[in-house]
């Protein structure tokens, strides 16, 4: 049987009522991985998060709005468009069983931000307010990947190298990176080439990753110097992007990704 790949979703007011609603582009990229997409509303009982995360076998943490910043321990510095609290509660009780169970995780914009906070980590509120001479964020761009990643292992094919590249905020991003095991799960190799340093994204975000979260590491950056995703070292496989690769779905990089979480189910 294929893996159960849970997805979050968003609850919005559609026709008077409020409904669970989330891109088609989610399910549809899952499925053509070889996963089956099962779409989660928030939820509130322990025992029912509890649950799906024994059930699912991977997890997505999808788009979304703005993380309140009282999460982080900040006080918001400009009109944001917040993500209801009750599913930021939600994700991170569900991110904290998933993990908690050694589930694959692939966070996605929002998600990527949540799987930060949830590990004790902060966030840009607003790249253009916060961030020196930033890109346009909501749109299209380039983004460097950190070689020795996981996330540089996925979209190359070949040995890995090390790689030193400094943090926005200060400190060593990733320095004398060790073999990368993660359970052994094939990396796509069809179309690979023997270096992947630069993709072209899918981007539309505001905010990102600030100070990384316990245990995370920055796997891409933006030219302006900012996080476009992050991992989990010592996990069988933590990803979270600032992109959208969903919105690709016949973009090479989009569908490794894709697969290689997929595959980290099995």
């Amino acid at each position: 049987m294929p893996p159960i790949i849970a997805i979050t979703a968003k609850t919005e007011e559609l026709r008077g009522r409020p409904q669970t609603t989330i891109p088609e582009a989610y399910a549809k990229a899952i499925e053509e991985a070889g996963g089956i997409p099962l779409i989660i509303p928030v939820m509130h009982k322990r025992e029912n998060i509890a649950s799906i995360a024994r059930i699912a076998q991977g997890f997505i943490f999808s788009g979304g709005d703005d993380i309140s910043p009282h999460y982080y321990g900040e006080e918001p510095l400009l009109n944001l468009e917040l993500s209801p609290d009750e599913r930021t509660d939600f994700e991170i009780a569900l991110f904290r069983e998933a993990i908690g169970l050694q589930k694959p995780i692939l966070g996605i914009c929002l998600g990527t931000q949540l799987i930060n906070v949830a590990l004790g980590g902060s966030l840009y509120q607003d790249i253009p307010t916060q961030v020196n001479n930033p890109l346009n964020h909501r749109e299209p761009h380039q983004v460097s990947i950190v070689e020795g990643t996981l996330l540089h292992r996925v979209f190359r094919h070949g040995k890995q190298r090390d790689k030193k590249v400094q943090c926005p905020e200060g400190g060593t991003i990733k320095k004398n990176v060790p073999p990368i095991d993660r359970r052994d799960f094939p990396i796509p190799s069809e179309g690979s080439s023997d270096e992947v340093k630069e993709i072209q994204v899918m981007s539309a975000h505001h905010q990102s990753v600030k100070t990384p979260g316990k245990g995370l590491t920055a796997s891409a950056l933006s030219p302006d110097g900012v996080i476009e995703a992050v991992e989990m070292t010592d996990y069988p496989f933590l990803v979270g992007v600032q992109w959208h690769p969903e919105r690709e779905p016949d973009n090479d990089q989009t569908r490794r990704l894709f697969n290689a979480f997929v595959a980290g189910t099995k």
